[in-house]
């Protein structure tokens, strides 16, 4: 059991301080996310049992990108970096993050891992969580989106016994399929029970050994990148800018007076990342700009 959140135990942790870590976690969370996407960097929430073949899944996406893609990545475990330093091994800079008694990663402990770390070089940035299909689910990392793996040596009914971990899952990659003339498993029958608990079934079937799945899982990595990638750095800034107009007004006697009145206008500025974001006001030359003398004419 985990120690620091008690993994939803209301006699070790009471309802209400769960809520309080979870709130602080989602803060963390977003800043988190403030920083992935300032970069334009894909951040990622990889899951799974242990032995799921999450980090195989990470070394083959290696091989197949052949420098298509740049890839980062911290890996979890309750101890050793035995993960960290096989994706290391594959090419991709990588840390580990040890958790001791902890069953998941939290925002705070991927924050802390950023810290020194190249992340920020990367187009996809892995987030390999710990082995466990209950609490990983729960915590908000500042992940763009949650993959799950699903090896097809844990049975078919594994997306039913575990409901929330596949409800959270934006992909679900069943693993390990060069197995399967092996095993007495019925690949429809786990794709009915991802059915039946996932919002939007999105399911690759893969295997790290021979290459299956790897063109649509790459494929769905550069579909998820595309709107982090046109959004980097873009933010949109209000300046107010104020017109003098001075408005005639003819009587009938032939009498004429002159009125200034001022306009306020607000108008937005996008701005892509590096640009200078100084601007002019009172440009005459702007589709907002009034000439000082223009003038109405109004019959009283």
């Amino acid at each position: 059991m985990c120690t620091t959140c008690g993994c939803g135990d209301t006699e070790l942790v009471p309802v209400e301080l769960h809520d309080k870590i979870l709130a602080g976690n989602d803060r963390q969370a977003a800043h988190n996310r403030e920083h992935f996407q300032a970069h334009g960097v894909l951040a990622l929430n990889l899951m799974g049992s242990p032995g799921a073949g999450k980090t195989a899944v990470l070394e083959a996406t290696s091989r197949f990108a052949e420098g298509r893609l740049r890839l980062a990545a911290v890996s979890a475990d309750l101890a050793t970096d035995n993960d960290a330093r096989r994706l290391a091994a594959a090419g991709i800079p990588s840390k580990a993050i040890t958790t001791g008694q902890a069953c998941h990663l939290d925002a705070a402990m991927v924050h802390h891992a950023l810290d020194g770390f190249p992340w920020d070089r990367a187009d996809v940035f892995f987030i390999e969580n710990v082995g466990n299909l209950v609490c990983p689910a729960i915590y908000d990392l500042g992940q763009a989106a949650n993959v799950v793996a699903l090896s097809v040596t844990e049975g078919e009914d594994k997306p039913l016994k575990y409901p929330v971990m596949f409800q959270k899952a934006d992909l679900v990659l069943v693993t390990k399929c060069d197995l399967v003339p092996h095993l007495d498993i019925d690949l429809a029958r786990v794709d009915d029970a991802l059915a039946r608990v996932m919002p939007s079934p999105r399911v690759l079937r893969l295997s790290a050994r021979t290459g299956e799945g790897m063109a649509e899982w790459f494929g769905w990595l550069e579909e998820q990148r595309r709107p982090i990638v046109q959004g980097k750095g873009a933010h949109m800034h209000v300046h107010p800018h104020e017109h003098t107009h001075s408005h005639e007004h003819r009587h009938a006697d032939g009498t004429v007076h002159s009125h200034p009145h001022a306009h306020a206008h607000q108008h937005p500025h996008e701005h892509a990342e590096g640009q200078a974001q100084e601007h002019a006001h009172g440009e005459p030359q702007s589709e907002h700009a009034h000439a000082a003398s223009e003038k109405h004419e109004h019959q009283h």
